[in-house]
């Protein structure tokens, strides 16, 4: 069985949701700097657990985050990437008392039409042909909005390595979030300190999905990465690390831990 999360450092909590087709060790490049100041928990998420039975609910996601914050002794601060980030949104709406706010690194929120549609369909029906790489490179070019010569090389890539069995996974995790519809109205409720990630080189929809969010969302900031795309935690992780701790600094102000 596959580690549920990876627990480290001492301190305030800060729960770490991966985005799409990753893992907890996406995130380690970020969570190595933070772990002097604070406990970093980096769950693995059940969308991408291999040993679990798919498809997974986005319910069933937030009742996973919620056992684990459950655990940290005091209400974590949730550090979502992509549809993690979404993930983070429902499961503070689902219990805004479990958690003491949040940051989202470009939340794929539904905003008007379905994240999927038709570039959902033959990515499924390229999947079901056995070929998990040109199921990907339809995803990353008609779904995320990477240029055309990344997404191919995307799926070239994907499909050659270990991480082509996950792409069905992505698949489903596309579906969840197409599932829960609008939920602006419902994230409007949310008084609770968010900070919205952005990069200024990062697909334009995902922007607009963060205005939204901002228009939304009652105790929000906003930050925009110059120089940095949708993967800054990998290309730019000290840079999204002292953001999240002057953050949690300025809105959550948890105790100076020795």
């Amino acid at each position: 069985m596959q580690a549920t999360a990876i627990d480290e450092g001492l301190g305030f909590p800060l729960l770490v949701l991966h985005g799409g087709m990753g893992d907890p060790s996406s995130w380690h490049r970020v969570t190595d700097r933070l772990r002097p100041r604070f406990r970093t928990v980096r769950l693995h998420r059940r969308q991408y657990r291999m040993d679990l039975p798919r498809p997974v609910t986005m319910a069933e996601e937030v009742e996973h985050v919620a056992e684990v914050a459950g655990t940290l002794g005091r209400p974590p601060v949730l550090i979502g990437h992509s549809s993690g980030a979404v993930l983070a949104l429902e499961a503070m709406a689902a219990d805004p008392r479990g958690y003491a706010g949040a940051v989202l690194y470009e939340p794929p929120v539904v905003v008007k039409e379905p994240l999927g549609g038709a570039a959902q369909v033959a990515a499924r029906a390229a999947l079901d042909r056995g070929s998990p790489g040109r199921a990907i490179s339809i995803f990353a070019r008609d779904i995320v909005g990477a240029p055309a010569w990344q997404a191919v090389t995307l799926g070239w890539i994907i499909g050659h390595s270990r991480y082509r069995d996950r792409v069905v996974r992505q698949l489903d995790d596309n579906d969840a979030i197409d599932a829960l519809g609008v939920r602006l109205p419902a994230y409007a409720e949310l008084d609770l300190p968010v900070l919205l990630v952005g990069g200024d080189k990062s697909p334009a929809h995902l922007s607009d999905r963060l205005d939204a969010l901002e228009r939304a969302l009652p105790r929000t900031t906003r930050l925009v990465m110059h120089g940095q795309g949708h993967n800054a935690e990998m290309r730019a992780p000290g840079r999204v690390a002292a953001a999240i701790e002057r953050f949690v600094d300025s809105a959550i102000s948890p105790p100076t831990t020795s």
